[in-house]
């Protein structure tokens, strides 16, 4: 998504044809961390762009691609299993596959907490799913006094299937956390965090069957649009929301708390 644009639109095809372009491209960034199983590159900031990029890819060898799928939409069981989330919740729909989202977290201390608003869109083509957002203002969900509102700019999932019970999954997000963030904390999510959070979906994945088959087994309006009971909204009421019309909080300065528990660290990188 462009942050240029002023019109709020839900993402069309050729949208979700870039994002798996990108997903796929290697020219531009640096691999910071890797594992077998698991790869983390970033982009990062320069001084004349805010914006800090990082992309993960993980293989789930013993998980299919509908589960991880499922996992990535399911709020109910999100609230269950993320300790970094303060509140999620879907506020309206647009059409059968976009939607409106609030969504604040949990920051590394002593950073603030953020929140984020996003317009949501998903698509399922063959053996490729995918869900992308991006940073919109809603006029009922204003920024909060005791949060940061970051901006999604791109930000999304590419689940593979690989086989009947495996998949590979990227995570991309370009997006401006609002606040001249110090080295030690886009360091920390590249190399520690974004890995660490990887394995723990990769957990939550393995348990989402057992869990779902307790709590309304057949209730998946992702991907049964007539189980949505959201209100509905019109693009119009909405604007994109642009980074430099919020305010900047200078965080440079901060060292790390190295009293934090590391499940304090935000898992931002798993809300799509």
């Amino acid at each position: 998504m462009s942050a240029e644009r002023d019109v709020v639109q839900v993402p069309d095809d050729l949208a979700f044809a870039s994002f798996r372009q990108q997903c796929e491209s290697a020219q531009g960034w640096q691999q910071q961390y890797c594992k077998p199983e698991i790869g983390v590159w970033v982009q990062a900031a320069s001084d004349s762009k805010a914006v800090h990029r990082i992309k993960c890819r993980i293989e789930l060898k013993d998980v299919s691609a509908e589960t991880v799928y499922d996992v990535l939409h399911d709020n109910e069981y999100r609230r269950k299993w993320d300790k970094q989330v303060i509140k999620t919740f879907d506020i309206a729909r647009l059409t059968v596959n976009a939607d409106i989202g609030y969504y604040s977290w949990k920051c590394p201390s002593p950073l603030k907490d953020r929140d984020v608003v996003t317009l949501r869109s998903w698509l399922v083509t063959d053996n490729d799913y995918m869900i992308i957002n991006y940073s919109v203002k809603h006029p009922n969900y204003p920024p909060h006094k005791d949060l940061v509102r970051a901006v999604s700019i791109l930000t999304g999932y590419r689940v593979q299937s690989t086989g009947s019970k495996s998949c590979s999954l990227v995570y991309m997000a370009e997006a401006d956390p609002k606040g001249s963030l110090p080295k030690w904390v886009v360091n920390k999510a590249s190399q520690y965090l974004a890995p660490k959070v990887l394995k723990r979906l990769h957990k939550v994945c393995l348990k989402y069957p057992e869990w779902k088959r307790k709590n309304r087994p057949d209730f998946k309006p992702w991907l049964y649009p007539e189980q949505i009971n959201l209100p509905t909204m019109s693009l119009a009421e909405l604007s994109i929301q642009h980074a430099d019309s919020l305010e900047n909080i200078d965080e440079s300065g901060l060292s790390e708390d190295k009293n934090g528990s590391e499940e304090e660290c935000g898992s931002k990188g798993l809300k799509d």
